[in-house]
């Protein structure tokens, strides 16, 4: 996982502890590792941050000789790619949020986003069997009324799970589907209602203008957009333009377990300033872990 990147990330330790730290000589070094960053997926204004950051930090820098330069060339980079991973208006305290909620006796509700073929629909199933295994109830929508077997492949989930999803027919009011479904959640005591809409290109104006329309109708508490790790700076470009257009709250990052380059988790989060929540490393239910910067960080630094 991320082995490109990791790859990446030593060379450039390794190049600037053999060099006296000027300006000069830190330069070249930082000009070709930011060419490196955005061959592995780091879109550009974020490798410019770190090149930049890294230059200003290490300039000039007297290294005693008791000191080991590594040491101090990796914490400048850990510093700074923390930094860049941490700059959300605000933290998602997912469970937490939830038992506010279910301290009132209201369900938590959660839009799902993204555009097809980004795993979406069986990430709430993911996030689903998460939540049953910490005792929370669960309930899903099918508000992808468009795409010919989404109906059928968010039932097979539920099933699997044993969990209720509400559907109605293909080409109803994908709006009226989820506000079913929190109607029956407050009705029946559920928790967490999983609202899973169409696929659409992050360039269609109308089926963006839709997914806002089932947001003011929803009012969701939390809004997830999906995004397929392997698009590569791609991902970058959905992550702004939903943000833009409807209003993200937070991501998940999907395939990160055949992702060689890890660009994507540190430029989606600093383009949209907003918590990448959760990786999917696998095909399974149970192949969901909750993303901790400080952790990735650490990984792709060893």
């Amino acid at each position: 996982m991320f082995d490109r990147l990791k790859k990446g990330l030593s060379g450039l330790i390794n190049k600037i502890t053999t060099t006296e730290l000027k300006a000069e000589n830190l330069q070249p070094i930082l000009s070709e590792f930011k060419l490196e960053l955005v061959e592995n997926d780091v879109a550009l204004q974020v490798a410019d941050r770190i090149c930049s950051e890294l230059e200003k930090r290490l300039e000039g820098v007297q290294v005693k000789r008791t000191e080991d330069k590594k040491k101090i060339v990796k914490r400048a980079l850990k510093e700074i790619l923390l930094e860049i991973m941490l700059t959300n208006e605000r933290r998602v305290d997912f469970l937490r949020s939830i038992d506010e909620k279910r301290k009132k006796k209201e369900p938590f509700t959660i839009l799902f986003v993204g555009i097809n073929g980004t795993g979406k629909t069986t990430t709430i199933a993911k996030v689903a069997r998460f939540l049953m295994s910490r005792d929370y109830t669960v309930v899903m929508a099918c508000s992808d009324t468009y795409r010919a077997g989404s109906i059928e492949q968010l039932e097979t989930h539920a099933k699997k799970l044993g969990i209720r999803m509400i559907r109605h027919n293909y080409g109803a009011d994908p709006a009226a589907v989820a506000y079913d479904a929190i109607n029956h959640a407050k009705a029946n005591g559920i928790h967490v209602v999983l609202i899973d809409t169409a696929g659409r290109m992050q360039t269609n104006r109308n089926l963006m203008d839709e997914l806002a329309k089932i947001k003011r109708v929803v009012k969701p508490d939390l809004t997830i957009l999906t995004i397929d790790s392997l698009t590569g700076n791609d991902a970058v470009m959905q992550a702004e333009e939903f943000h833009k257009s409807i209003g993200i709250d937070a991501i998940i990052l999907t395939k990160v377990d055949a992702d060689v380059k890890g660009g994507s988790a540190i430029s989606v989060t600093y383009v949209t300033k907003k918590p990448i929540l959760f990786v999917g490393v696998g095909q399974k239910y149970e192949d969901l872990e909750e993303f901790k910067p400080e952790k990735f960080v650490n990984m792709i630094l060893k």
